[in-house]
C-alpha cells in the first residue's frame, strides 16, 4: 500500500500558473478533491480487510500485484518500456521493499487494531519526517517554517499517543507506532527516489518496476507461510476491499500525477490536506468512530504541520508531496 509522499523534485520543475494552464483552475481542485477523497477511503477499506481476517502479508500481496497489472498496462498503453539493467533492477527492489513491502505489512497489521482516523494522521507524517531526512542530508535547505512544520508533526503525535484519554483503547499505542515505523519506510523511498532516480524513467515507471519487485518477493512469503488470501467468488467483505483498496489507490496514483503534470507539484502538494482529512471523515462515515478531543486536537495541529512544511507557489518545489505507488 502507498500514499502520498514528500518526494524531492528537480530544481527544473516550473510551477504551472493554474489560470494559464490547459487544465483549468475548477477541474485541477476537482481533482484534487476527488483524488484526495478515494485515496482517503483506502484507510477505512484496510480496516475492513485486516479487521475481516485477511492476513497483512496477503493484503500486501494483493496490493502489490494489482498495481504492478495496472502500472504494466498503463506503461503498454504509453508505449513505456521497463528498463532492466542492474541498477534498475536493483532500484526496484529496493523501492519494493521500503515502499510496498515493510511498510505495507505493518500497516495492514495496525489497521486491525487503529481506526482509520488515527492511521491517516501518522501516515500524514511522511512528508514532514521525508524534509527533516533532507535537509540532515542536504537535499533540502533548512527553513524556519518548516522546521516548525516538523515540531507540529512532533507535537501532533504527542498529543495522539500521550494522553490516556487519546486512544479509546491505550493497548493500540505500539501499532499506532507501527504504523509510524511504516511511515518512515516511506520516507527512506522517497529519499532512495531523490538520490539513485534513475535517468529516462517516468514516475509511473519506476511505480510499475516497484510494484513487480514487491510482487516477486512476496510471492515465496506468502506461499512459506500460508498466508495467501483466496479472492473466490463470491466475494465477501475482505475480497472487494482489498481489490477496492488497490483500485482506488492506483487511480488516485495516476491522477496525482496527472496534476504534478499539468498544474504542477506544489499545486498537487495539497492533495495530503484532503487525504490526511477524508481519512478521518471516511473513518466516521463507515465505522460511526468518535474521536476524543485529543485526537482532533491532534488532526488540526497535523494539518497546520502540512501547511508549514509545503512549499509555496513561489519557491521551488523541493518537497512536493507525490506518491511513487505512491499505492
Amino acid at each position: 500500500m502507498h500514499f502520498i509522499e514528500s518526494t524531492i523534485y528537480p530544481e527544473e520543475i516550473v510551477e504551472p500558473d493554474l489560470r494559464k494552464s490547459t487544465l483549468g483552475r475548477t477541474a485541477a481542485w476537482l481533482l484534487l478533491l476527488f483524488a484526495g477523497l478515494i485515496w482517503g477511503a483506502t484507510f477505512s477499506l484496510a480496516k475492513i480487510a485486516a479487521g475481516g481476517g485477511g492476513h497483512p502479508i496477503g493484503i500486501n500481496y494483493w496490493q502489490s500485484l494489482i498495481g504492478a497489472l495496472f502500472l504494466i498496462m498503463l506503461s503498454l498503453a504509453a508505449r513505456q518500456k521497463l528498463p532492466v539493467k542492474r541498477n534498475n533492477v536493483l532500484f526496484y527492489v529496493a523501492c519494493g521493499l521500503l515502499g510496498s513491502v515493510i511498510p505495507g505489512i505493518l500497516f495492514y497489521y495496525a489497521a486491525s487494531r487503529v481506526s482509520p482516523g488515527v492511521l491517516s494522521i501518522t501516515i500524514a507524517t511522511v512528508p514532514l519526517l521525508t524534509f527533516a531526512a533532507a535537509a540532515v542530508f542536504g537535499i533540502e535547505k533548512f527553513q524556519v517554517g518548516r522546521v516548525v512544520g516538523v515540531v507540529f508533526g512532533v507535537l501532533s503525535i504527542i498529543l495522539l499517543v500521550g494522553p490516556e484519554e487519546s486512544l479509546p483503547n491505550p493497548s493500540v499505542v505500539p501499532w499506532v507506532f507501527a504504523a509510524l515505523v511504516a511511515a518512515v519506510c516511506y520516507s527512506a523511498e522517497n529519499l532512495l527516489v531523490a538520490l539513485r532516480m534513475p535517468t529516462g524513467v517516468s514516475p509511473f515507471t519506476v511505480a510499475g518496476g516497484m510494484y513487480i519487485a514487491a510482487t516477486v518477493i512476496t510471492t515465496p512469503v506468502v506461499i512459506s507461510t500460508g498466508t495467501f488470501v483466496p479472492l473466490a467468488w463470491p466475494w465477501g467483505s475482505v475480497e472487494w476491499a482489498i481489490v477496492g483498496m488497490a483500485l482506488l489507490s492506483v487511480t488516485a496514483y495516476s491522477l496525482f500525477i496527472f496534476l504534478i503534470a499539468h498544474a504542477g507539484p506544489v499545486f498537487a502538494s495539497q492533495t495530503a490536506y484532503v487525504v490526511t482529512f477524508s481519512g478521518v471523515f471516511w473513518g466516521v462515515v463507515i465505522f460511526n468512530e468518535q474521536h476524543s478531543l485529543w485526537i482532533w486536537v491532534s488532526l488540526l495541529i497535523m494539518l497546520a504541520a502540512l501547511a508549514l512544511v509545503t512549499p509555496r507557489g513561489n519557491e521551488k518545489a523541493g518537497a512536493g508531496l507525490v506518491s511513487i505507488e505512491k499505492r
